[in-house]
């Protein structure tokens, strides 16, 4: 039986721009592994398999189902030891740190830049959905939200700083080679491209140069989908 990925929907069948997805689409590629991908919106949580988190990505193997991204990588180590995600645990502890400052000092920049423009690309029945939630986690509309963008890429470009002294030294997070925590930092990058016309990097920017090399991994997964970005 095939590996079945449920994937975030939006108006465009061929639009996708969830960073958790994007995690585990590329650490499939990196195993070498086959998947079928299952779009769900976000007022369809009811088709998700169980047991799931209410999110996607929702992972199908067979008969184990395992959501939450974090812990599907771990499970595509156990299950499938070859090409590892995670070199050792120490890696694994390094990746997590990875995935915590992404998600906890990265991700509202993000957010700030491109909010209006993710709930623009989705199924007019998912917008009512998104704009309630998300402004209740803000606590503003999200359009007061994201009034200064520029504002936000400048906070964001700033950010990735330590990033950019990693790949002074190094051209992957992982080192010499990509692992899971290269593709916890693509699943950002990945978002803002496929969610959002509005360029958050520069082409002179070592993260673009970076960004570009994992597009081009797995014979160009994530450049061959399809993305919204307008570069100067």
């Amino acid at each position: 039986m095939s590996i079945q990925l449920y994937d975030l929907a939006t108006a465009d069948p061929k639009l996708r721009f969830s960073p958790y997805c994007w995690r585990i689409k590329m650490a499939l590629a990196h195993k070498g592994l086959q998947w079928e991908e299952v779009p769900v919106h976000f007022t369809e949580k009811d088709r998700l398999p169980q047991p799931n988190v209410g999110t996607v990505p929702v992972l199908v193997d067979g008969d184990t189902v395992i959501s939450d991204s974090w812990t599907i990588a771990g499970y595509l180590d156990e299950r499938y030891p070859d090409k590892p995600l995670f070199a050792c645990a120490e890696s694994k502890a390094t990746a997590m740190l990875v995935r915590f400052w992404i998600e906890r000092t990265v991700h509202p920049f993000i957010t700030r830049m491109g909010v209006v423009d993710f709930m623009a690309a989705l199924h007019e029945k998912d917008k009512p959905y998104f704009r309630e939630s998300r402004e209740k986690r803000f606590g503003m509309p999200i359009e007061q939200y994201m009034n200064n963008r520029e504002e936000a890429r400048e906070g964001f470009v700033a950010t990735l700083e330590p990033l950019r002294a990693t790949l002074a030294e190094q051209p992957y997070v992982a080192g010499s080679r990509p692992a899971f925590a290269d593709y916890i930092l693509f699943g950002i990058l990945q978002w803002m491209r496929c969610g959002s016309p509005f360029p958050a990097l520069k082409k002179d920017d070592p993260v673009f140069a970076y960004r570009e090399r994992m597009l081009d991994l797995f014979d160009g997964l994530g450049r061959k989908a399809a993305h919204r970005e307008q570069l100067d």
